[in-house]
């Protein structure tokens, strides 16, 4: 029982760890797939005010320092190299500004274009009424001044006929004050008549912009709508302008309809999306560079490339020459690269283990603490714990590794 046990909790290890091993290599084409998808919101927004072909080039810029830079934080300590560290943060931040902002601005855009055509076309259904309304206002105020002009001429004609016009001196009938005022009478009523004729032909003006009105507020997408609204509006704009002039008063204002292309066009980035920000869609735009953040964080966890078994030797001689080991805060092994006083007093040359150290750092294996201090990366533990099997049972526990061992390796790898 204890045997099969054992086996099962072996299979476990192995297909957890086969697990663990096949995220972390699915993890780099992630990141890249990501990256492009974060990339083409970010071409796309500053496509809008440089050439393709630069945003192109400062896009890949954006996303290589974004990935680059959480890289390089994943093996730094603030307190190694305090200048080298703020200028990444920097840099790091700066791509961020960049990349979230335009990310942004194309979920903005995407999120709310049927709410901007909606405003739009609210707006353009207000100008059009109140421009409906200011030139019926002007119909009837023409009509009613024209219908004043007959009813003051037909008065000047009645007074005349009946001799009680001023300086008439008592003529009564048909006779020329008479016919005088007669003509001017026929005059307002023929303008009146040309009027009444005019209106008729804006009234009729007024149904086909008021029909063209319904089917853009159902059709709001579609072009066709849009152009016969347009085409409606010029047509009334046409026809109360000429009345007004006919009739010698001012042209009411009319409000300016473009082209469909201009009406249904995109917004482009600017200050004003931040006025009425959209906290989820930013929270959208921020969540794919977080994932990018995230996951090149954790890359930082594989080596760039296996070591070979001399470069495994190396690193574990070159370890082992070291005598003040800690767990620190991180959980992880950290140790001093400095000399003991006694090796000082000595004039000890560690020049061999101070060289595996270096490796081990250029390499990814082992994470600057401080000047004083380094810390084991996740993926140098296995290293040891095999170098740690029985072939070097042998040796006395706390022993230093023999220092013509590491020399012998140095030479070999052409180091020395």
């Amino acid at each position: 029982m204890t045997t099969t046990t054992w086996h099962i909790g072996q299979l476990l290890n192995a297909v957890q760890s086969t697990f663990v091993g096949l995220l972390r290599v699915l993890s780099i084409p992630i990141v890249l797939a990501l990256s492009v998808a974060e990339g083409y919101n970010t071409c796309y927004g500053l496509s809008y005010f440089i050439p393709q072909w630069i945003a192109l080039i400062m896009t890949i810029a954006v996303q290589s320092m974004i990935v680059i830079c959480t890289l390089e934080l994943a093996g730094m300590h603030w307190r190694a190299n305090l200048a080298r560290y703020l200028s990444v943060v920097l840099s790091l931040l700066v791509a961020l500004t960049v990349s979230v902002s335009f990310a942004y601005f194309r979920f903005y855009e995407f999120s709310q274009r049927d709410a901007i055509l909606l405003e739009r076309q609210t707006n353009i259904v207000h100008d059009a009424n109140r421009y409906i309304e200011s030139v019926v206002a002007l119909k009837s105020q023409l009509t009613a001044v024209q219908q004043q002009r007959v009813e003051q001429a037909a008065e000047d004609a009645n007074r005349a006929y009946l001799g009680t016009h001023p300086g008439m001196q008592g003529q009564i009938g048909k006779g020329k004050v008479w016919s005088y005022y007669n003509e001017i009478l026929q005059n307002e009523q023929t303008k009146l008549q040309r009027l009444d004729t005019a209106a008729q032909g804006l009234e009729k003006r007024l149904s086909e912009v008021r029909e063209a009105l319904r089917e853009f507020s159902l059709r709001v997408n579609d072009s066709g709508a849009y152009e016969r609204l347009a085409r409606t509006f010029q047509n009334l704009q046409g026809e109360a302008e000429i009345l007004a002039s006919a009739y010698g008063a001012p042209p009411v204002e009319a409000p300016r309809f473009g082209s469909y292309a201009e009406f249904s066009l995109g917004l482009t980035p600017s200050f004003a999306m931040w006025k009425n920000i959209s906290w989820f869609t930013l929270a959208l735009a921020a969540m794919v560079d977080f994932f990018i953040l995230f996951l090149s964080y954790r890359l930082e966890t594989t080596a760039p490339g296996p070591l070979t078994e001399d470069e495994k030797d190396l690193a574990y001689l070159g370890i082992r020459q070291f005598g003040e080991f800690t767990i620190n805060a991180n959980d992880e092994l950290e140790f001093s690269i400095e000399k003991t006083e006694l090796e000082r007093a000595r004039r000890y040359s560690d020049w061999s283990r101070m060289f595996s150290v270096a490796f081990l750092l250029n390499r990814g294996y082992l994470r600057k603490v401080s000047d004083k201090s380094v810390e084991f990366a996740p993926n140098l533990y296995p290293i040891i714990a095999e170098r740690l099997k029985p072939r070097h049972a042998a040796e006395p526990a706390g022993e230093p590794a023999n220092e013509s061992e590491l020399n012998k390796i140095l030479t070999r790898k052409g180091y020395v």
